[in-house]
């Protein structure tokens, strides 16, 4: 009997017990290799240990437990099966029906095994097809894009405040070609520029025109307008050729069908 691998991502130490002795009565074939308490731990230890499946709770501090899925695939490797994914969530009954809809796997906190056992049935018939594993990535990354909040109202920003040494840059909105993040920072590049401003890319992003601005990774958002060329490499990945600057930006697989008509 092939013996599979499981990662559990849950901060409430409790809980995370309470789930893994629950697949312990109800999956004891199903090895734990490792139980983290956060989403960057839990893209670290997966890529380290290539699980089976994940169980990922939907709040952690740092990186949720959809930004660590979505981390996971763009960063996973080619041609090793992507992990099932379960999210775990407290979320109430009409979130619950967003994630029926987008056909994501679930389990509700506090840990109950009638429904744990439905996921565990359903986890088992996914891993003995070969045809199912291969298709898993696709399979995330379609439930990624239909379980993405939509963007809240908010002013759209015409200038960007910038910091360049001890002075404070005004940068029309129009001259950015693309933002990147870096830790508690973005980095907004102009044709000849590059400046830092205090923010986050989710704090950025309901301040600008979806229409104009595209997300095409987790750290990277790009003016739309000043893309010369999407170019897709023998392999398959996607990447962005700007009009005014050298640099190549790549695009991610959960944002790769943003492309497929130009």
């Amino acid at each position: 009997m092939t013996d599979f691998h499981a990662l559990v991502a849950e901060d409430e130490p409790i809980l995370a017990l309470a789930l893994k002795q629950a697949l312990q009565r109800l999956w004891p074939e199903l090895k734990i290799v490792a139980t983290v308490d956060n989403g960057a731990a839990a893209i670290e230890q997966a890529l380290a240990l290539h699980p089976d499946v994940l169980f990922l709770d939907i709040k952690m501090p740092g990186k949720t437990g959809l930004e660590a899925a979505q981390a996971l695939a763009e960063d996973w490797p080619d041609g090793t099966p992507f992990p099932l994914v379960v999210f775990v969530t407290a979320y109430d009954d009409f979130a619950l029906q967003a994630f029926e809809q987008a056909a994501a796997d679930y389990v509700l906190k506090p840990v109950n095994d009638i429904r744990l056992a439905k996921t565990v049935s359903r986890l088992k018939e996914r891993l003995a097809l070969p045809q199912q594993r291969d298709a898993e990535l696709e399979r995330i990354v379609g439930q990624l894009r239909a379980m993405a909040p939509a963007a809240a109202a908010s002013e759209r920003l015409t200038v960007i405040r910038a910091a360049v040494g001890n002075q404070v840059r005004l940068i029309p909105i129009g001259d950015v070609l693309y933002f990147e993040a870096t830790d508690k920072y973005v980095s907004v590049v102009t044709a000849d520029s590059q400046s830092l401003i205090r923010t986050t890319l989710r704090e950025l992003l309901p301040q600008l025109d979806g229409n104009q601005f595209w997300q095409i990774h987790r750290g990277t958002v790009v003016n739309i307008n000043g893309v010369a060329a999407a170019v897709r490499d023998e392999a398959g990945k996607l990447s962005l050729k700007l009009r005014a600057r050298s640099e190549i930006l790549p695009v991610s697989r959960v944002f790769a069908h943003l492309f497929r008509q130009m």
